[in-house]
């Protein structure tokens, strides 16, 4: 006879606040080291595997530089470095502040990536990924 399987429980407030603060404080840590650490002169960071080994340039090359332009307000230099990654740090900000507005409204709680998106934005991605590696989009490849 085969059991049941454990139910999750719900997380307590107390560790959900725990394991925010403690992301937070990794995130921030984490942009410290980007703002004061250049990745164009700086050899820690790790390098591209895809990039090194096909030369193509993968949807994720120049997100640590596109990161590094914009915590120095160098916009228009992190869009030249990975446009998808700047749109995609901007909607996730706009999608936080939504969801933040409503849960002070007290509107019953939405997903924070609803599935009916993930089809799109694979689509999207992998749509960037060929664009940035033909000639006539070579302004979306990293400089």
């Amino acid at each position: 006879m085969n059991a049941a399987p454990p139910k999750i429980s719900r997380v307590s407030p107390a560790n959900a606040w725990f394991a925010g603060i403690i992301l937070g404080a990794a995130g921030l840590a984490g942009g410290a080291m980007v703002f004061f650490f250049n990745p164009t002169t700086h050899a820690f960071y790790p390098v591209c595997q895809f990039h090194r080994l096909t030369g193509l340039n993968c949807p994720g090359c120049g997100a640590t530089r596109a990161l590094y332009a914009l915590l120095h307000g160098e916009v228009s230099t992190a869009l030249r470095d990975n446009a998808l990654f700047v749109l995609a740090l901007a909607a996730a900000g706009l999608r936080g502040i939504w969801l933040a507005t409503g849960k002070i409204r007290r509107r019953p709680a939405r997903e924070l990536f609803p599935r009916n998106w993930a089809w799109p934005l694979l689509f999207i991605t992998v749509v960037f990924a060929v664009l940035r590696n033909l000639p006539a989009f070579s302004f979306l490849s990293p400089a």
